[in-house]
Protein backbone atom coordinates (compact mmCIF):
# COMPACT_ATOMS: atom_id res chain seq x y z
CA UNK A 1 0.00 0.00 0.00
CA UNK A 2 1.33 3.42 -0.98
CA UNK A 3 2.19 5.69 1.91
CA UNK A 4 0.57 9.07 1.42
CA UNK A 5 2.36 12.30 2.27
CA UNK A 6 0.92 15.39 3.87
CA UNK A 7 1.05 17.13 0.49
CA UNK A 8 -1.06 14.34 -1.00
CA UNK A 9 -3.86 15.10 1.45
CA UNK A 10 -3.52 18.84 0.88
CA UNK A 11 -3.80 18.29 -2.86
CA UNK A 12 -6.90 16.14 -2.37
CA UNK A 13 -8.88 18.59 -0.19
CA UNK A 14 -7.69 21.77 -1.99
CA UNK A 15 -7.61 24.23 0.96
CA UNK A 16 -6.84 27.10 -1.44
CA UNK A 17 -10.45 26.82 -2.59
CA UNK A 18 -11.90 27.25 0.91
CA UNK A 19 -12.70 30.97 0.48
CA UNK A 20 -15.70 29.69 -1.51
CA UNK A 21 -17.31 28.25 1.61
CA UNK A 22 -15.72 30.26 4.41
CA UNK A 23 -16.31 33.86 3.35
CA UNK A 24 -20.10 33.82 3.71
CA UNK A 25 -19.72 32.45 7.25
CA UNK A 26 -17.04 35.02 8.12
CA UNK A 27 -19.15 37.90 6.78
CA UNK A 28 -22.25 36.60 8.60
CA UNK A 29 -20.41 36.42 11.94
CA UNK A 30 -19.19 40.00 11.43
CA UNK A 31 -22.67 41.13 10.41
CA UNK A 32 -24.22 39.64 13.56
CA UNK A 33 -21.59 41.47 15.58
CA UNK A 34 -22.46 44.71 13.75
CA UNK A 35 -26.20 44.25 14.31
CA UNK A 36 -25.71 43.39 17.97
CA UNK A 37 -24.12 46.80 18.47
CA UNK A 38 -27.04 48.69 16.91
CA UNK A 39 -29.61 49.94 19.39
CA UNK A 40 -32.59 48.79 17.29
CA UNK A 41 -31.29 45.20 17.28
CA UNK A 42 -29.68 45.02 20.72
CA UNK A 43 -32.78 43.46 22.34
CA UNK A 44 -32.99 40.80 19.62
CA UNK A 45 -29.41 39.60 20.09
CA UNK A 46 -28.92 39.33 23.82
CA UNK A 47 -27.64 35.76 23.90
CA UNK A 48 -25.27 35.25 20.98
CA UNK A 49 -23.38 31.96 20.68
CA UNK A 50 -20.09 33.28 19.30
CA UNK A 51 -18.48 29.87 19.63
CA UNK A 52 -21.13 28.41 17.34
CA UNK A 53 -20.22 31.03 14.77
CA UNK A 54 -16.72 29.56 14.61
CA UNK A 55 -18.14 26.05 14.43
CA UNK A 56 -20.38 27.16 11.58
CA UNK A 57 -17.30 28.36 9.72
CA UNK A 58 -15.72 24.93 10.20
CA UNK A 59 -18.91 23.17 9.08
CA UNK A 60 -19.07 25.33 5.95
CA UNK A 61 -15.53 24.25 5.04
CA UNK A 62 -16.40 20.61 5.74
CA UNK A 63 -19.46 20.94 3.49
CA UNK A 64 -17.21 22.12 0.67
CA UNK A 65 -14.74 19.28 1.30
CA UNK A 66 -17.56 16.73 1.17
CA UNK A 67 -18.75 18.17 -2.12
CA UNK A 68 -15.23 18.17 -3.55
CA UNK A 69 -14.49 14.56 -2.57
CA UNK A 70 -17.77 13.05 -3.73
CA UNK A 71 -17.85 15.14 -6.90
CA UNK A 72 -14.25 14.18 -7.73
CA UNK A 73 -15.18 10.52 -7.33
CA UNK A 74 -18.10 10.68 -9.76
CA UNK A 75 -16.20 12.97 -12.16
CA UNK A 76 -13.43 10.38 -12.32
CA UNK A 77 -15.82 7.46 -12.74
CA UNK A 78 -17.80 9.21 -15.48
CA UNK A 79 -14.66 10.30 -17.31
CA UNK A 80 -15.26 14.00 -16.69
CA UNK A 81 -11.87 14.25 -14.98
CA UNK A 82 -8.84 12.95 -16.82
CA UNK A 83 -5.27 14.08 -17.42
CA UNK A 84 -6.33 16.85 -19.81
CA UNK A 85 -8.97 18.47 -17.58
CA UNK A 86 -8.43 21.46 -15.30
CA UNK A 87 -9.59 22.47 -11.84
CA UNK A 88 -9.57 18.99 -10.31
CA UNK A 89 -7.28 18.00 -7.44
CA UNK A 90 -5.76 15.44 -9.89
CA UNK A 91 -5.40 12.99 -6.99
CA UNK A 92 -7.53 10.39 -8.74
CA UNK A 93 -6.45 10.89 -12.34
CA UNK A 94 -2.83 10.57 -11.28
CA UNK A 95 -3.54 7.54 -9.10
CA UNK A 96 -2.47 9.16 -5.84
CA UNK A 97 -5.60 7.85 -4.07
CA UNK A 98 -8.03 5.07 -4.86
CA UNK A 99 -11.42 6.40 -6.02
CA UNK A 100 -13.40 4.69 -3.26
CA UNK A 101 -11.24 6.37 -0.61
CA UNK A 102 -12.62 9.73 -1.77
CA UNK A 103 -16.19 8.49 -1.56
CA UNK A 104 -15.64 6.91 1.85
CA UNK A 105 -13.97 10.07 3.21
CA UNK A 106 -16.87 12.17 1.95
CA UNK A 107 -19.41 10.02 3.76
CA UNK A 108 -17.33 9.97 6.97
CA UNK A 109 -17.23 13.77 6.95
CA UNK A 110 -20.98 13.79 6.30
CA UNK A 111 -21.47 11.74 9.45
CA UNK A 112 -19.32 14.21 11.40
CA UNK A 113 -21.41 17.15 10.15
CA UNK A 114 -24.63 15.36 11.11
CA UNK A 115 -23.36 14.78 14.66
CA UNK A 116 -22.29 18.43 14.99
CA UNK A 117 -25.60 19.59 13.55
CA UNK A 118 -27.69 17.52 15.94
CA UNK A 119 -25.65 18.77 18.89
CA UNK A 120 -26.00 22.45 17.95
CA UNK A 121 -29.68 22.04 17.03
CA UNK A 122 -30.36 20.59 20.50
CA UNK A 123 -29.22 23.95 21.88
CA UNK A 124 -30.39 26.55 19.36
CA UNK A 125 -33.51 24.89 17.94
CA UNK A 126 -34.62 22.07 15.66
CA UNK A 127 -35.13 24.47 12.73
CA UNK A 128 -31.39 24.26 12.17
CA UNK A 129 -31.82 20.63 11.11
CA UNK A 130 -33.81 21.67 8.05
CA UNK A 131 -31.00 23.96 6.92
CA UNK A 132 -28.44 21.26 7.61
CA UNK A 133 -30.42 18.58 5.77
CA UNK A 134 -30.75 20.82 2.71
CA UNK A 135 -27.00 21.43 2.77
CA UNK A 136 -26.12 17.75 3.09
CA UNK A 137 -28.38 16.73 0.21
CA UNK A 138 -26.99 19.54 -1.92
CA UNK A 139 -23.31 18.70 -1.44
CA UNK A 140 -23.74 14.93 -1.77
CA UNK A 141 -25.67 15.21 -5.03
CA UNK A 142 -23.88 18.29 -6.33
CA UNK A 143 -22.24 16.22 -9.07
CA UNK A 144 -25.68 15.42 -10.57
CA UNK A 145 -26.70 19.06 -10.58
CA UNK A 146 -23.38 19.98 -12.16
CA UNK A 147 -23.89 17.49 -14.99
CA UNK A 148 -27.26 19.07 -15.83
CA UNK A 149 -26.24 22.75 -15.96
CA UNK A 150 -27.52 23.39 -12.43
CA UNK A 151 -24.16 23.48 -10.65
CA UNK A 152 -23.86 27.28 -10.69
CA UNK A 153 -27.32 27.74 -9.18
CA UNK A 154 -26.71 25.14 -6.48
CA UNK A 155 -23.32 26.58 -5.56
CA UNK A 156 -24.91 30.03 -5.21
CA UNK A 157 -27.59 28.66 -2.87
CA UNK A 158 -25.22 26.57 -0.73
CA UNK A 159 -22.35 29.03 -0.38
CA UNK A 160 -24.61 32.06 -0.26
CA UNK A 161 -28.02 32.05 1.47
CA UNK A 162 -27.81 28.58 3.05
CA UNK A 163 -24.54 29.16 4.90
CA UNK A 164 -25.64 32.67 5.89
CA UNK A 165 -28.96 31.50 7.36
CA UNK A 166 -27.35 28.53 9.09
CA UNK A 167 -24.52 30.56 10.62
CA UNK A 168 -26.87 33.29 11.83
CA UNK A 169 -29.31 30.76 13.30
CA UNK A 170 -26.52 28.94 15.16
CA UNK A 171 -25.43 32.20 16.70
CA UNK A 172 -28.78 33.83 17.50
CA UNK A 173 -31.31 30.95 17.71
CA UNK A 174 -33.44 32.73 15.10
CA UNK A 175 -33.64 33.37 11.37
CA UNK A 176 -31.81 36.61 10.63
CA UNK A 177 -33.21 37.40 7.21
CA UNK A 178 -31.00 40.47 6.84
CA UNK A 179 -28.04 38.10 6.61
CA UNK A 180 -29.40 36.92 3.25
CA UNK A 181 -28.70 40.32 1.70
CA UNK A 182 -24.96 40.05 2.22
CA UNK A 183 -24.90 36.41 1.15
CA UNK A 184 -26.02 37.32 -2.37
CA UNK A 185 -22.89 39.24 -3.51
CA UNK A 186 -20.61 36.65 -1.91
CA UNK A 187 -22.59 33.84 -3.55
CA UNK A 188 -22.32 35.47 -6.98
CA UNK A 189 -18.55 35.83 -6.64
CA UNK A 190 -18.22 32.21 -5.50
CA UNK A 191 -20.14 31.12 -8.60
CA UNK A 192 -17.42 32.80 -10.68
CA UNK A 193 -14.87 30.31 -9.32
CA UNK A 194 -16.88 27.39 -10.67
CA UNK A 195 -17.83 29.27 -13.84
CA UNK A 196 -14.19 30.03 -14.66
CA UNK A 197 -13.30 26.36 -14.28
CA UNK A 198 -16.29 25.18 -16.31
CA UNK A 199 -15.51 27.67 -19.09
CA UNK A 200 -11.95 26.35 -19.13
CA UNK A 201 -13.31 22.83 -19.54
CA UNK A 202 -16.02 23.40 -22.15
CA UNK A 203 -14.41 21.05 -24.67
CA UNK A 204 -13.64 18.31 -22.15
CA UNK A 205 -17.08 18.49 -20.51
CA UNK A 206 -18.74 18.21 -23.92
CA UNK A 207 -16.68 15.11 -24.65
CA UNK A 208 -17.78 13.64 -21.31
CA UNK A 209 -21.44 14.20 -22.29
CA UNK A 210 -22.31 16.54 -19.43
CA UNK A 211 -23.84 20.01 -19.61
CA UNK A 212 -22.78 23.17 -17.82
CA UNK A 213 -23.95 26.77 -18.03
CA UNK A 214 -20.61 27.63 -19.65
CA UNK A 215 -21.30 25.08 -22.40
CA UNK A 216 -24.77 26.47 -23.03
CA UNK A 217 -23.52 30.06 -23.19
CA UNK A 218 -20.29 29.49 -25.10
CA UNK A 219 -16.98 31.17 -24.40
CA UNK A 220 -17.87 34.81 -25.15
CA UNK A 221 -21.20 34.84 -23.31
CA UNK A 222 -19.56 33.04 -20.39
CA UNK A 223 -17.18 35.99 -20.15
CA UNK A 224 -20.16 38.34 -19.96
CA UNK A 225 -21.73 36.29 -17.16
CA UNK A 226 -18.45 36.40 -15.22
CA UNK A 227 -18.32 40.19 -15.55
CA UNK A 228 -22.02 40.57 -14.71
CA UNK A 229 -21.62 38.65 -11.44
CA UNK A 230 -18.85 41.03 -10.35
CA UNK A 231 -20.83 44.13 -11.31
CA UNK A 232 -24.02 42.95 -9.58
CA UNK A 233 -22.11 42.00 -6.42
CA UNK A 234 -20.68 45.52 -6.14
CA UNK A 235 -24.01 47.15 -6.96
CA UNK A 236 -25.72 45.17 -4.20
CA UNK A 237 -23.14 46.36 -1.67
CA UNK A 238 -23.71 49.95 -2.82
CA UNK A 239 -27.51 49.61 -2.58
CA UNK A 240 -27.30 47.98 0.87
CA UNK A 241 -25.09 50.86 2.01
CA UNK A 242 -27.46 53.49 0.60
CA UNK A 243 -30.52 51.97 2.30
CA UNK A 244 -28.44 51.59 5.48
CA UNK A 245 -28.62 47.82 5.86
CA UNK A 246 -24.83 47.99 6.13
CA UNK A 247 -22.56 50.97 6.87
CA UNK A 248 -21.29 52.99 3.90
CA UNK A 249 -17.73 52.13 4.90
CA UNK A 250 -18.48 48.62 3.63
CA UNK A 251 -18.80 49.95 0.09
CA UNK A 252 -15.76 52.19 0.53
CA UNK A 253 -13.56 49.28 1.58
CA UNK A 254 -14.82 46.68 -0.89
CA UNK A 255 -15.07 48.81 -4.04
CA UNK A 256 -11.26 49.04 -4.59
CA UNK A 257 -11.26 45.26 -5.14
CA UNK A 258 -12.63 46.11 -8.58
CA UNK A 259 -8.97 46.58 -9.54
CA UNK A 260 -8.27 42.91 -8.86
CA UNK A 261 -11.51 42.01 -10.60
CA UNK A 262 -10.35 43.88 -13.69
CA UNK A 263 -7.17 41.79 -13.75
CA UNK A 264 -9.30 38.63 -13.71
CA UNK A 265 -11.52 39.98 -16.48
CA UNK A 266 -8.40 40.69 -18.59
CA UNK A 267 -7.50 37.00 -18.33
CA UNK A 268 -10.85 36.27 -19.94
CA UNK A 269 -10.44 38.97 -22.60
CA UNK A 270 -6.91 37.88 -23.53
CA UNK A 271 -7.68 34.17 -23.49
CA UNK A 272 -6.98 32.01 -26.51
CA UNK A 273 -10.03 29.74 -26.69
CA UNK A 274 -8.15 27.29 -28.92
CA UNK A 275 -5.42 26.62 -26.36
CA UNK A 276 -5.46 23.65 -23.99
CA UNK A 277 -5.84 25.95 -20.99
CA UNK A 278 -7.40 29.22 -22.20
CA UNK A 279 -8.15 30.54 -18.71
CA UNK A 280 -5.03 29.41 -16.92
CA UNK A 281 -5.31 30.17 -13.19
CA UNK A 282 -8.57 32.12 -13.39
CA UNK A 283 -10.40 29.82 -10.95
CA UNK A 284 -7.65 30.34 -8.37
CA UNK A 285 -7.58 34.09 -9.02
CA UNK A 286 -11.37 34.18 -8.61
CA UNK A 287 -11.06 32.41 -5.25
CA UNK A 288 -8.51 35.01 -4.11
CA UNK A 289 -10.92 37.75 -5.16
CA UNK A 290 -13.72 36.20 -3.08
CA UNK A 291 -11.39 36.04 -0.07
CA UNK A 292 -10.26 39.66 -0.41
CA UNK A 293 -13.79 40.95 -1.01
CA UNK A 294 -15.22 38.92 1.88
CA UNK A 295 -12.49 39.84 4.36
CA UNK A 296 -12.76 43.56 3.55
CA UNK A 297 -16.54 43.39 3.92
CA UNK A 298 -16.20 41.62 7.27
CA UNK A 299 -13.56 44.08 8.48
CA UNK A 300 -15.74 47.03 7.48
CA UNK A 301 -18.58 45.70 9.62
CA UNK A 302 -16.29 45.30 12.62
CA UNK A 303 -14.87 48.81 12.16
CA UNK A 304 -18.37 50.28 11.86
CA UNK A 305 -19.32 48.67 15.17
CA UNK A 306 -16.82 50.94 16.93
CA UNK A 307 -17.72 54.15 15.12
Amino acid sequence: MKKHTFNDYIQAIRPWSFPASSMTAVVTVSFIYYLSNLSKFSNDFQNIHWWFGLISLLVAIIFQTIGNLISDYYDYKKGVDHKETHGTSRSLVEGVFKPKSFLKSGYILTGLVIILGIYIASIVGHELLYIGLAGIIAVIFYFWFKYHALGDSLIFIIFGPLIALGTAFCMTEQFVWEALYLSIPIGLLVVNILHANNTNDIKNDKAANITTIAMKLGFNKSKNLYIMNIVIANLIILILAIIKVIPFISFILTFPTIILAYKNIKIFKNANINSDEPLLGLDGASAKFVMLFGLLLAISLIIASFL
